[in-house]
């Protein structure tokens, strides 16, 4: 159920002390055998607020060191781009990592206004200097601190090696157990130099001009400005704050940067569905504001803190639901607006994505993988161009150049902002209106996201879950067509389960921060049997956990 005040304003009772959370960064020393003081790489990097010893200067430095140690090990010996938004925590880590970064001996490139960094201009940085290479000596990769759409409090640290995305789970397993490891040792083993020497030390880099100067080997700049698409652009105070501005003066599109401010009490946002500020551009209630503005504009957009994620808002429909945009981009991709593509390049989703993809991809005549949620596993296949498109539920996705080419291999957030102004600018349609001819095509689905309470003991045993612990054959009146707990695309462990029908599907995930799991449930067949597959999962959970979780 929404906090009564979602979607509202936010109040001087909902800011964050600024200056409280950032000397608890410096002060705080976590417990090494307390699990949630402990560093740990979820999907996206170690998260965690300083106000609760889970995010501090002591796992930035061991946690640095780590990366440096790891890298070594693997060789990486080229420059590391670092980069940072605009949370209270990400400029003391951003500096704290740069000490350690330079007294190993690395080098380091910063961005050359001292601004903020959008983790997908990071991607394309290290894609760029490593110009297709995956091994050999020079290889680059980089740092974004950040931790994404989370409240204001919080901070977060995220490596990516030289292939440009996400560490996979190899990469990020050696790096926790080392940075806990040092904890244990008092830090005993980090190296470190003065920040003063440390900066001086640093090289300048223009993540800013590269990234927007390329944009349009990978999106039609020039239809969208022929159309005279009006686009409203919302950083929603983030790392994109300064690229939305020079993307309109650049590439001379039509293009109001909405909210130019940057403020790490977020005082500007209104309050997402739990009565928190979080930048989720995917919320109705975090993007209330730019939603009211939606007739100035014939395209409004939106990004998280990091701009790793894109909110899509159209006149017609206000926010769009991530998973509708997702099948949109995909329809209009490989419907011929990329005929230089190659023709074996495949749609990548996550399995928690909605199955009008799946309709989409089919109607389309291209192959689909689906894959664990995690945007990691489209690294390989964005990297080798064998996928043209990978995207996933919660908004965040990217694509391969014009001419079938790499991009970016994480997320970004800003390129699909872009890529909705130029299917209006194409079509004459709003992404909306696309998608309503997609629900007359396939039909329309009823999508949601719940949680159920589950201790730490049942969320283990659901991430270890055998197909054959389901005894169930029907579900909400269908027989049950596949029971997974390894991914259909490429055999890797979901950590939970997934149940399909033949028009709907529910997946169970342990959630990693809270004690909750999650419930993503999906119906082709209305609202009403939608709320049966939601109760009949639970159900089906707790059968396969022995009657005790739900």
């Amino acid at each position: 159920m929404s906090h009564e005040r979602a979607g509202t304003l936010a109040e001087p009772g909902d800011l964050i002390d600024v200056a409280h959370v950032v000397t608890a960064y410096y002060t705080g020393v976590p417990d090494p055998d307390d699990p949630d003081q402990q560093v740990a790489f979820g999907t996206s990097g170690h998260r965690g607020t300083s106000l609760r010893t889970a995010f501090n200067e002591t796992h930035i430095l061991a946690t640095t060191q780590a990366i440096c140690e790891y890298r070594r090990e693997q060789g990486y010996d080229g420059p590391l781009f670092l980069g940072r938004d605009t949370h209270a925590l990400s400029e003391p880590a951003w500096s704290t990592a740069l000490e350690v970064l330079i007294a190993n001996d690395v080098t380091v490139l910063v961005d050359d206004r001292d601004g903020y960094t959008p983790t997908p201009a990071v991607s394309h940085a290290i894609l760029r200097a490593n110009k297709g290479r995956t091994d050999g000596p020079g290889l680059a990769d980089g740092i974004v601190v950040t931790p994404s759409h989370n409240p204001p409090a919080d901070g977060g640290f995220k490596y990516n090696p030289p292939h440009g995305g996400p560490a996979d789970s190899d990469a990020t397993k050696v790096i926790a157990a080392r940075a806990n490891e040092l904890v244990r040792a008092g830090l005993d083993g980090v190296r470190r130099v003065p920040f003063a020497r440390a900066r001086a030390a640093a090289a300048a880099y223009d993540f800013l001009g590269t990234y927007v100067d390329d944009l349009p080997s990978v999106v039609d700049l020039e239809a969208i400005r022929r159309a005279g698409v009006r686009i409203g652009a919302d950083p929603l105070g983030g790392a994109s704050v300064g690229y939305w501005g020079e993307i309109a003066e650049r590439h001379g599109l039509d293009l109001t940067v909405v909210n130019p401010l940057v403020d790490p009490t977020w005082r500007f946002m209104t309050l997402d569905w739990d009565g928190k500020i979080r930048m989720d551009c995917s919320s109705p209630s975090a993007m209330a504001s730019l939603v009211a503005q939606k007739d100035a504009y014939d395209i409004a957009t939106g990004n998280d803190a990091d701009a790793d994620r894109h909110g899509i808002v159209t006149p017609d429909a206000g926010l769009m639901n991530p998973n509708h945009f997702l099948a949109v981009a995909i329809g209009h991709l490989f419907g011929g607006a990329r005929p230089d593509w190659p023709d074996t390049a495949r749609i990548g989703k996550t399995l928690v994505s909605s199955s009008m993809i799946d309709r989409v991809a089919a109607g389309v005549g291209k192959p689909l993988v689906e894959v664990p949620v995690g945007f990691k596993w489209f690294v390989p296949g964005l990297l080798d161009g064998s996928f043209g498109f990978g995207g996933e539920e919660s908004a965040g996705a990217s694509f391969l150049r014009r001419d079938g080419s790499t991009w970016t291999t994480d997320k970004d957030g800003l390129l699909l902002c872009l890529l909705g102004a130029e299917i209006l600018a194409t079509t004459g349609e709003t992404p909306s209106q696309r998608y309503a001819a997609l629900v007359a095509e396939h039909g329309d689905p009823a999508y949601a996201r719940v949680d159920a309470p589950a201790t730490r003991e049942q969320k283990a045993a659901l991430a270890a879950l055998s197909p054959d612990a389901v005894t169930a054959t029907e579900l909400a009146g269908e027989p049950i067509t596949a029971r997974l707990t390894e991914a259909p695309g490429n055999g890797a462990a979901i950590g939970g389960l997934k149940v399909t029908t033949e028009s709907a599907w529910f997946a169970a995930r342990p959630s990693g921060t809270e004690a909750v799991y999650k419930i993503y449930a999906e119906s082709f067949r209305g609202p009403e049997h939608l709320a049966q597959v939601q109760a009949e999962a639970r159900e089906v959970v707790s059968a396969a956990l022995g009657g005790s979780a739900g």
